[in-house]
């Protein structure tokens, strides 16, 4: 396994996180999407390299866990997680990505669409985004979602 699995209890609270398991305690990959409060500095500063010799993030959400302080979202149907640890794997996520963006005329993972749509952003805010933009495709999209949603 090339990715961190966490195990829940009953409740559906994390309980354990391991980095690369063997035989992992769940079917939960850590995806790697990850928010953190500002006490992430100390606990990556008190970190020990791992074997490895490098510092692991699972080392810091497990002192999040034993703190008390570590929550897991539990990503439902609907949404799709790729590992891109490899240069194969980055390679299958990659065509993943490209089929469904040709054939449903959408893009994945727009921030800018995303923040619009939710809220987060006002309709001034969006278009002074995309006329900072040079000309390329993803303006293009960013202004045929402009023309979608009748703000031009």
């Amino acid at each position: 396994m090339r990715y961190g699995v966490v195990e829940f209890n009953s409740r559906g609270q994390a309980i354990s996180i391991e980095e690369k398991p063997k035989k992992p305690k769940s079917n939960y990959a850590v995806p790697g999407l990850y928010l953190y409060d500002n006490n992430v500095v100390t606990i990556a500063k008190a970190l020990t390299p791992s074997a490895r010799g490098e510092l692991e993030i699972t080392d810091v959400n497990t002192e999040y866990l034993r703190r008390g302080k570590l929550y897991v979202q539990k990503i439902e149907r609907g949404f799709t997680w790729l590992d891109a640890g490899t240069s194969s794997s980055l390679q299958d996520a990659s065509a993943y990505v490209q089929t469904i963006e040709r054939r449903q005329g959408i893009k994945i993972g727009c921030p800018e669409e995303a923040a619009l749509r939710s809220g987060l952003l006002s309709v001034g805010q969006f278009e002074d985004l995309v006329k900072a933009m040079p000309d390329c495709e993803y303006r293009e999209y960013l202004q045929e979602i402009m023309n979608e949603l009748n703000l031009c």
